[in-house]
């Protein structure tokens, strides 16, 4: 997959524009194969993200900060039963995942954390539970 980023004129950072040929060169040469820039909109069929995830999803959280500038493009409402955004008004990028547990996190993370849990053992519960009526 290819996911370009790159910084404009308008900011205070040097611009930096994604060049599509230049990364497809970088991916050849790191790992020996071309990216797919299209594949995911071909694969998926559109960029109706709501539908193809409805359609070939399961299994999936989508955790946002929602002070977080990227959330804006999340996932921010339930897509179905196993596809659930979960959300905390002042959280931030990857903040219940990327940082371990810590005697001073605030409530509403500790909260956050507790909800991904609780639906992945659901999850895990379920998958185990279809297996043993599979047996």
């Amino acid at each position: 997959m290819a996911i370009p980023i790159s910084i404009s004129n308008g900011t205070m950072f040097q611009p930096d524009l994604f060049d599509l040929e230049a990364y497809i060169k970088s991916c050849k040469a790191k790992y020996g194969v071309p990216p797919r820039p299209r594949w995911v909109t071909t694969y998926f069929g559109g960029h109706d993200i709501k539908l193809a995830l409805h359609r070939f999803a399961s299994n999936i959280i989508f955790s946002n900060g929602l002070r977080d500038p990227y959330s804006s493009g999340g996932v921010l409402e339930d897509i179905s039963r196993t596809v659930v955004a979960v959300h905390a008004k002042n959280g931030s990028h990857c903040l219940d995942i990327l940082r371990a547990n810590h005697t001073t996190d605030p409530g509403w993370l500790v909260e956050q954390r507790k909800t991904e849990v609780h639906i992945i053992k659901g999850w895990l519960a379920k998958y185990y539970a279809d297996l043993q009526a599979f047996k």
